[in-house]
């Protein structure tokens, strides 16, 4: 398994910007992808992923341009950088990592607690 901790969520302004951390530990040398999902009540939408190797990465077309996914290999941490915000990207933020080496961007093995974000219009 992998633990996932995530942090950097909060209240900003339509317009502004904020980066969102995921720290992954335990079992990060099998890591083949990772990825963020946002949910509001009664919806979960995939936000974007990206290969472990940091070779691959895909979005959602609700964020394309706007939010952009990195890795840090030597701290095993994870980034989502959100720009442009819109209140309706008001969800709580979920990282995600995969190590069984599945095909899909969407599918996932272990996810963190969430880290709220929150846009006032």
């Amino acid at each position: 398994q992998v633990q996932l901790v995530e942090s950097g969520g909060g209240l900003v302004q339509a317009g502004g910007s904020l980066r969102l951390s995921c720290a992954a530990s335990g079992r990060t040398f099998s890591l083949y992808k990772m990825g963020w999902f946002r949910q509001v009540p009664g919806k979960r939408e995939f936000v974007g992923g990206i290969s472990w190797s940091g070779n691959s990465t895909y979005y959602a077309d609700s964020v394309k341009g706007r939010f952009t996914i990195s890795r840090d290999h030597a701290k095993n941490t994870l980034y989502l950088q959100v720009n442009s915000l819109k209140p309706e990207d008001t969800a709580v933020y979920y990282c995600a990592a995969d190590w069984r080496r599945r095909d899909s961007w969407y599918s996932y093995t272990d996810f963190g607690q969430g880290t709220q974000v929150t846009v006032s219009s």
